[in-house]
């Protein structure tokens, strides 16, 4: 089951020559989500190889460089000729501007568009996995970060034994697998431990959008394979950072760091480190080593975690 991050748009606050502004497309099982869309994000997408056909796209909070894109990428699905419906979503107060930017776009709906306000700490259960708003810290702007954690999955069946074992292959396999003690023609009971290893943790990935540190950052990524958490200054900024509520490269790496993430996925840089984020990158390693700078275009693939007998 494949789980990949592609970065679309990694500038914070204006594009630059090398970088877009902010978007995030998650792929899983060939379901696309996206996070963010700033202006530009459909070229983005044709560029990287990201199918229009996606039908949900989240948004952190309401600035521009976060939501403008929305407007084109609509229209363009329109043009295209799109029935299927399309989902926004974003944090509480986020409905008004949103159907503004809809309406701008085009005055009359080619497809049915739906936006939904997000409550933090409330899932979204989907198809094997949820999403989990939760709240960060970004000035006096509402704003939200996404949790999306996949269910826990059975452990391993061994067929192979249960063959051995003389049990007949069919329902009664399904049954074992899923947990059911279950008792065969001959008499015996055969427990599922006998044949079924231990459960097995879902993959977990944490997207700040913009953000100060926060408690609710390291609480939501707390053992996470992938923290992707905006890094828009280096130290040397960091009055500037506190001002315009972002986050150093330092700062976020003492949130992996406390939070016992996997990997670090720095994103949001400011202009001034666009070509060159060597000093982001020094800074957010000497605090966490596991730690990587995105880049319009790059692809993170997420693993699961090896099973213990592995």
């Amino acid at each position: 089951m494949s789980l990949t991050l592609r970065f679309l748009g990694t500038s914070a606050s204006r594009p630059t020559v090398e970088r877009n502004v902010s978007s995030i497309a998650v792929i899983r099982e060939g379901e696309t989500l996206m996070f963010d869309c700033g202006e530009g994000t459909q070229r983005q997408m044709m560029r990287y190889g990201i199918s229009f056909a996606l039908s949900d796209i989240f948004f952190t909070h309401m600035h521009a460089d976060h939501m403008l894109g929305v407007i084109g990428l609509l229209r363009t699905l329109a043009l295209q000729g799109r029935t299927e419906p399309m989902n926004l979503y974003g944090p509480v107060g986020s409905e008004k501007m949103l159907w503004r930017a809809i309406t701008l776009g085009s005055e009359k709906q080619h497809f049915e568009i739906k936006v939904f306000e997000l409550t933090p700490e409330t899932p979204l259960k989907r198809h094997g996995y949820s999403l989990i708003p939760f709240t960060v810290e970004h000035g006096d702007r509402t704003a939200i970060g996404y949790h999306l954690a996949e269910e826990t999955r059975l452990g391993r069946f061994n067929p192979e034994k249960a063959r051995e074992m003389g049990i007949p292959e069919g329902p009664l396999w399904g049954k074992i697998h899923k947990g059911e003690t279950v008792k065969l023609p001959d008499g015996r009971t055969i427990k599922p431990a006998e044949l079924v290893g231990p459960s097995r943790p879902g993959r977990r990935i944490v997207l700040t959008g913009d953000s100060r540190p926060s408690e609710g950052t390291i609480t939501a990524a707390t053992g996470a394979d992938i923290l992707v958490h905006e890094a828009t200054f280096a130290t040397e900024e960091a009055p500037r950072a506190l001002e315009t509520g972002h986050s150093t490269a330092r700062e976020a790496a003492e949130v992996a760091a406390k939070a016992g993430v996997k990997k670090l996925v720095l994103t949001h840089v400011s202009a001034r480190y666009s070509r060159d984020t060597t000093e982001l990158e020094r800074e957010a390693r000497e605090v966490f080593p596991s730690t990587i700078i995105a880049r319009d275009g790059m692809e993170i693939d997420v693993p699961f975690e090896p099973a213990p007998a592995d």
